[in-house]
């Protein structure tokens, strides 16, 4: 055990070229799993349980000839990449990855409202900011489409973020790419901001001062500091670096796998609730990166948990992640890691006190019920949604879904879970499920008070369930 935590730690610091080539050489071709469409109504087992997820509705694009109540034909659910729940919980906004569209549905009568489209050309330019972190020098840089990744939501739900995988004209995701502001008052685009390569996931700091724009494709992440109620004041403030940037360059006119050429590949994504911290997860490097947004530095990382770290997510005094290879859901005190970490600024620390629960194979992105009672995770190679009991990480539910499901958001209330199934290998996919949640017993709304510890002089206040999805 020894040997494999002093391994761990070894990994999260090899230089980045011995990194990026090791990372190349262990990824084996993808086999698609057998596809499937579950029919509606199908129900979690076992029966009865704590917890019970029952198709309610689907919105899909693979089957015009419709025959069930509450399946619902749709051509415009192209490449459903994730979902998320506004604050208000009234409205639920579906990004459709290779559709270059943002699908908005309300969430009382689960009917789509809005449609938000991702093309931009040249009578858009007021609609674009300039930073000196991120230049784009190309012609026409703003005249492009975007394939909307995730979300997160700034101004008290006013503002909702979305980054782009990349700009339609650059293929092999090589080039800064840019992350837009939705007015959720009117579903247009207010404002458009560069990139680093390849942006993936973002979060906003629950305090409502930072957003972080975490780029999958040359290992760095952008702190903006979106404080000011003017949107256009918005800014970056800092570039952090995991490991050392990646400067990618193909020189081929063929379409690279940027999902496996992305070396240290960041991906989870979340602030301590303070905002004093941002720690970001290697999917590609088995550690997380920590940094101080304060003093705008790396902190150093953390490991001990599985690898190949998918999702992070705040539930309570607990950070959760999923570990998508090997199929694991882990939690570990927030307030032990922090502690742990700051004694040893600039080192790798290994974290031992992982609980865990083995979900499957492709656990992805990861919800949690606002008690923090229970967990649920996308199985994206298995085509399954599977319930953790916090309290001992037990699987409790099980429910297959639609191929391949990959995002997913848990209302307010926990009673209703919207799951998006992508697809794989170009198949299976282009489906947006409902699922419906009933508790054996009352789960509250509201989290429960939860501990504060100070650390470095800094507060920290766990906070619910801040869902910030999803394994690619």
């Amino acid at each position: 055990m020894k040997r494999k935590r002093l391994l761990l730690a070894a990994i999260c610091l090899i230089p980045f070229s011995a990194q990026a080539a090791r990372t190349k050489k262990i990824v084996p071709p993808e086999e698609t799993p057998p596809v499937f469409h579950v029919p509606m109504g199908t129900t979690s087992t076992p029966l009865p349980a704590e917890v019970t997820l029952t198709l309610l509705k689907r919105f899909q694009s693979y089957n015009s000839d419709v025959s069930e109540d509450g399946d619902v034909f749709d051509p415009l659910i192209h490449s459903p990449k994730s979902v998320r729940f506004s604050p208000d919980g009234k409205t639920f906004y579906v990004n459709c990855l290779e559709g270059k569209t943002t699908l908005v549905y309300d969430a009382s009568t689960l009917k789509r409202t809005a449609v938000i489209e991702h093309r931009f050309d040249a009578a858009d330019a007021a609609l674009f900011s300039t930073d000196p972190l991120f230049p784009v020098d190309r012609p026409n840089a703003n005249v492009f489409s975007g394939s909307p990744v995730e979300s997160d939501f700034t101004h008290g739900g006013r503002y909702l973020w979305i980054p782009y995988y990349h700009r339609s004209y650059d293929k092999n995701s090589e080039q800064p790419s840019a992350v837009a502001a939705v007015d959720t008052r009117t579903n247009q685009v207010a404002g458009v901001w560069p990139t680093g390569i390849l942006p993936k996931m973002i979060a906003a700091s629950p305090d409502g001062r930072w957003l972080a724009v975490t780029h999958w494709g040359d290992n760095t992440v952008g702190l903006m500091d979106v404080s000011s109620d003017n949107l256009k004041a918005a800014h970056y403030v800092q570039r952090f670096v995991s490991g050392h940037r990646l400067k990618p360059s193909f020189n081929t006119t063929e379409k690279v796998d940027r999902d496996h050429d992305c070396g240290n590949c960041l991906r989870g994504t979340v602030f301590t609730p303070d905002g004093h911290y941002l720690l970001v997860a290697r999917m590609g490097g088995d550690c997380i990166d920590v940094f101080d947004t304060e003093n705008k530095t790396a902190v150093g990382t953390v490991s001990g948990m599985k690898p190949n770290i998918r999702h992070l997510l705040l539930s309570g005094d607990d950070l959760i992640l999923s570990a998508n290879k090997p199929g694991w859901v882990q939690k570990a005190s927030l307030k032990e890691i922090l502690e742990k970490k700051l004694a040893a600024p600039g080192k790798n620390v290994v974290v031992e006190d992982w609980a865990g629960a083995y979900v499957g194979k492709g656990a992805r992105t990861v919800a949690a019920t606002a008690d923090g009672k229970y967990i649920f995770a996308c199985v994206n190679e298995e085509s399954r949604v599977v319930v953790v009991r916090s309290s001992d990480m037990k699987v409790i539910a099980s429910v297959q879904a639609d191929s391949f499901p990959v995002g997913m958001d848990l209302s307010k209330d926990g009673k209703r879970l919207i799951v998006t199934s992508q697809g794989r290998n170009l198949q299976g996919g282009h489906s947006v499920m409902v699922f419906a949640v009933d508790y054996a017993s009352p789960s509250p709304v509201q989290p429960p008070a939860v501990s504060t510890a100070t650390i470095n002089g800094a507060t920290v206040i766990p906070a619910a369930s801040t869902a910030t999805p999803s394994g690619k």
